[in-house]
């Protein structure tokens, strides 16, 4: 006899509810979450039911039936040589303290806060204080919180609790020292309900650089991933944080770093990504990890989590690479980034995994970190509908004083934080770095996904004529000659970065340009050597414009461009051009606006070389006017070629525009000229089978870059340095 397991639905006739809303992650089918939503200073309890496969919720509302809560913050009343009024029971939302201390005291910190509806007290926790002539100033007591210790000469100690249902964030323990300052972070006391720690430390755009992940520090960095992929966590949370993912292992590889990746999904099981030990071997590329990471399917998503999994599984490829590197392994950095609940029910506790792996970094079998603090970063992200904080902040580790606990919203775009960290201050003079994505169809999204393109309007004659140009440097952008007709000057010149106007204080065009030297040879109008460069007026201004609004795009043959591509620190020009443009078609691509530079579209072109390229040219044959029988007359050697396989074709005022690889955002060539003029309906056209056009090759033209960006025998603006053959 065969019996069939019956999965029903459950209803919301039970569900309790007298006010508030909620969500379904799966409709009212079996498995499905119940999250509820309730106003600002109030929440829910329980926060979240889960449909069974028998029709009942869990917890039933029966026995445990819907409440709705009033947030409230912790007791203030600990301040030590000091009153806090008006005293009360509990302190609800709205509720304002007032602190005065004692006479002989002084008081540090806010003395009057109030309970915001996160349960968190405004302001700063007041200390009341006097000179006693000890090494380190009194750390104070925060709300809801009781210390041990009240010495604080050099090397004195003081240890925090938390009490009333609270727990602590920041350091338990703190020790005073030598310089007159407590180690690690002050202390706070957080409440339970979910609203509490929804913007705790939050990343701040700093996460990425206090991580140690950027910073130029010896030894090999390993960075070990775990998404939490349980049926606790939402289907679309979960998409959103494996897409972080991937653009942070994209501005990871901007920089001069190159991490070993461990990535793996876990919820009852394992799903290794990437591993670490085949990324170590070089079986793994970074691509082919993005490739895994985006291939993967979450498919049937089991209802056990274990979080010991996945720690054992990063303790695994640590033991394997210090097996590997012997004595060098005390060279080697880790960084953890879980991103789970916290509602881990199998595998047992991870915690002393966690020991273990902190014996093998800090190399000392009691735990105590010593010198090698920084060796390990333990960063935790709470995601999902109901985040378990006191299992979650267990689990953090690394250098004291920074934050290492980030509570996620639903709606947080985990993405775009992590992007931002191509903002950080250090990478200011890096070239290529942009965003991956576009979260809006504004000029802001625009902007940092194309940050070096500017739009230039001359005025000339009564009429204004637009042309495009990529930012090369701080004080530099690079265009094409014929944008500039004779008798222009420069102050008829302006530039536009993403709405911003920009005067030109000089404009350099190629000395060999002349759109006239073929003409008795058969050529109406050649445009070899089609390129010019614009010194921009009021550099400081346009430093101020780099760090913030527009980067440059890399430009060949340049050591900032090798650095950018990684390679060895004795590259040539030659490396570079072999690894940019090996391919008979190569994929390329370049900008092309509306009117005005926050309107800007993404074109798609193919260069032909070698046979293709002969093939590719010989259409210039057919333009009308044009009286030759050899296609190089017109296209010579310094053009690329594009056209005819379903690319886009070049229209009216993209002219200058670079041609550049997607992803690594290189600048390959110049949008130069055309065949056939196609773009009467519209600037997003598709060339035909025997439109072509020609963009000049930056490759072919670095001596006159090289003698204006890195003429090192001026004092105006920053030079670039140069790559030898």
């Amino acid at each position: 006899m065969v019996f069939l397991k019956v999965r029903c639905d459950c209803s919301k006739d039970d569900l309790g509810i007298k006010q508030g809303n909620y969500t379904l992650t799966k409709n009212l089918e079996s498995g499905s979450l119940l999250v509820y939503q309730f106003a600002e200073a109030f929440y829910p309890h329980p926060t979240t039911r889960r449909c069974q496969s028998n029709g009942h919720w869990t917890p039933s509302s029966k026995r445990f039936p819907q409440t709705c809560k009033p947030v409230k913050c912790p007791d203030p009343n600990v301040l030590e040589n000091g009153n806090v009024s008006p005293f009360q029971e509990r302190y609800s939302v709205g509720h304002t303290t007032r602190s005065e201390c004692y006479p002989g005291y002084t008081l540090q910190g806010s003395s009057s806060r109030t309970c915001l509806s996160n349960g968190k007290w405004s302001g700063s926790t007041p200390i009341c204080s006097h000179d006693s002539g000890d090494t380190c100033s009194d750390p104070g007591v925060p709300a809801g919180a009781s210390r041990r210790g009240n010495l604080f000469a050099t090397g004195a100690i003081v240890m925090y609790t938390c009490k009333d249902n609270t727990f602590l964030v920041g350091s338990q323990e703190r020790t005073c020292q030598e310089n007159g300052r407590w180690t690690g972070r002050e202390p706070a006391c957080y409440c339970t309900f979910p609203r509490c720690l929804t913007n705790v430390s939050f990343l701040s755009l700093t996460f990425l650089g206090r991580m140690s992940l950027l910073k130029r520090k010896p030894g090999k960095l390993n960075i070990y991933i775990a998404l939490d992929i349980s049926d606790n966590i939402e289907e679309i949370i979960i998409e959103r944080t494996k897409l972080a993912i991937i653009t942070l292992l994209k501005k990871i590889a901007a920089f001069t770093v190159s991490p070993n990746y461990e990535i793996l999904f876990f919820s009852a099981d394992v799903y290794e990504v990437v591993s670490i030990v085949e990324f170590y071997e070089g079986n793994v590329t970074l691509d082919s990890a993005i490739k895994n990471l985006e291939d993967f399917q979450i498919g049937d998503k089991s209802t056990g989590t274990d979080v010991n999994a996945a720690l054992k599984k990063f303790e695994e490829g640590m033991a394997w690479i210090e097996q590997k590197t012997g004595d060098k392994f005390s060279e080697h950095r880790h960084v953890f980034l879980l991103f789970t609940d916290g509602a881990y029910n199998m595998g047992g506790s991870p915690l002393p995994t966690l020991a273990r792996i902190k014996n093998r970094v800090y190399m000392s079998p009691t735990g105590d970190p010593g010198s090698r603090l920084d060796y390990l970063g333990d960063y935790v992200f709470g995601i999902g509908a109901e985040i378990f904080d006191e299992a979650l902040l267990p689990l953090t580790a690394g250098t004291e004083g920074e934050a290492h606990y980030f509570r996620l919203k639903r709606d947080t775009n985990l993405a775009a934080i992590f992007d931002e960290v191509i903002d950080d201050g250090a990478s200011q003079n890096r070239c290529g770095l942009h965003k991956d994505y576009e979260l809006e169809e504004d000029s802001d999204s625009k902007r940092k996904r194309y940050p070096w393109f500017a739009l230039i309007r001359i005025q000339m004659q009564g009429r204004m004529m637009f042309c495009s140009g990529s930012l090369v440097s701080p004080h530099f952008v690079l265009t094409a000659a014929h944008c500039f007709p004779s008798g222009y000057k420069p102050e008829n010149i302006k530039f536009l970065f993403f709405l911003t106007d920009k005067n030109v204080k000089k404009i350099f065009v190629h000395p060999n340009f002349n759109i006239k030297a073929r003409k008795e040879q058969g050529v109406t109008e050649f445009y070899d050597y089609d390129i010019a460069l614009i010194q921009l007026e009021d550099p400081k201004i346009m430093v101020y414009i780099l760090t913030f609004v527009s980067r440059p795009i890399c430009i060949p043959c340049t050591q900032q461009t090798s650095k950018a591509l990684k390679l060895p620190g004795r590259s040539t020009c030659i490396q570079q051009e072999e690894l940019l443009l090996k391919n008979q078609k190569e994929k390329l691509n370049f900008l092309s606006e509306n009117g005005d530079s926050a309107s800007v579209k993404e074109k798609v072109v193919h260069a032909k070389f070698g046979k293709s390229r002969d093939l590719c040219i010989q259409e210039v044959l057919n333009v009308r006017g044009m009286r030759i029988s050899d296609p190089t007359v017109a296209v010579t050697e310094n053009f690329l070629c594009t056209g005819g396989d379903g690319d886009h074709i070049a229209c009216a005022g993209d002219g200058g525009q670079a041609v550049f690889k997607i992803h690594q955002n290189r600048a390959i060539g110049v949008v130069s000229w055309g065949t056939e003029l196609l773009c009467h309906h519209g600037k997003m056209q598709k060339s035909t089978t025997g439109s072509r056009d020609f963009h000049i090759n930056l490759f072919r033209v670095v001596p006159f870059l090289k003698s204006i960006l890195g003429n090192e025998t001026q004092d105006e603006y920053p030079h670039l340095t140069f790559l030898s053959d």
